[in-house]
This record gives C-alpha cells, sequence and structure tokens, in this order.
C-alpha cells in the first residue's frame, strides 16, 4: 500500500494552481472538469502519479469559499534551503505565516505558508527533521 493523494477543496482553481505551481514549483499532472457534476479535479505534485504522491485541488463550481474546521492541520513539503524558498515565495506575492526558524520543543527548521484559501503549508528544511516525535512535530501548537 500506499498513499496516493490529498484532497484540498478551493475557492478559485486559478489561484490554488498558480500557488501551487509557480510558488511551490509543482507540476499539473492532470485536470479534468466534470459537467454533470459541476466540478474540476486538478492533481499537482512533484512526480509522477505512479511513484509519488499527488495533491487532488477540487474545484466546485458554484462554490467560491469553504470553512476549514479546526480538524485540519497542514500538509509539510521538504525544502532545501527554507529561508531562500521563503523569500521566493514572498517576492511572487504568496503569504508566509511563521518565518523560518527551529520548532518548539526541538530542533527541526520549519516555516509555514498559506495557500490562496487559508490552507497551511509548512516547509520543513531537509536534513533538520528527526529531533523529535512525529506526534509533537505534527501538533499545531507545538509549531508555532
Amino acid at each position: 500500500m500506499r498513499l496516493l493523494h490529498t484532497m484540498l477543496r478551493v475557492g478559485n482553481l486559478d489561484e490554488s494552481l498558480k500557488f501551487y505551481c509557480e510558488l511551490l514549483g509543482m507540476k499539473l499532472l492532470r485536470q479534468k472538469d466534470y459537467p454533470g457534476g459541476k466540478f474540476t479535479l486538478a492533481f499537482v505534485g512533484y512526480g509522477d502519479e505512479s511513484d509519488h504522491t499527488a495533491l487532488e485541488l477540487t474545484y466546485n463550481w458554484d462554490q467560491d469559499s469553504y470553512t476549514l474546521g479546526d480538524a485540519y492541520g497542514h500538509i509539510a513539503i521538504g525544502v532545501d534551503d527554507i529561508y531562500q524558498t521563503c523569500e521566493m515565495i514572498r517576492s511572487r506575492g504568496g503569504k508566509v505565516v511563521r518565518e523560518p526558524g527551529p520548532m518548539k520543543h526541538g530542533s527541526t527548521v520549519i516555516a509555514f505558508v498559506e495557500d490562496p484559501n487559508g490552507y497551511k503549508v509548512e516547509l520543513i528544511q531537509l536534513g533538520t527533521q528527526g529531533t523529535t516525535t512525529m506526534s509533537q512535530e505534527a501538533t499545531p501548537a507545538a509549531a508555532h
């Protein structure tokens, strides 16, 4: 077994594709309209779906915003240079909501950015993770 994809509902597909593809460097893997259901699915990721996990962006044609809820946490992306990545995202109009630095109670270097829908994306400096347990890193209070 392996994880295939995670789905996020988005209010504006073009803005979301720009964020994930242009700012975070993902590729649009496939996209299909479903006129009968009035929705579009767009799959983005860093590699072919045959061996990489994808992010499914679901755009419901009749809805332009969602309540995120408090159960959702974030998706995480490993980056080689977290400081340079945050500067690039900021310079292209992206929103950095937690500047790069060590997480509370650990030494993993993290930052958070926010997509156009308000979803949080955690950036993790590769090579710094693993100094705490996964449950400590995944706890939103510990991450901020």
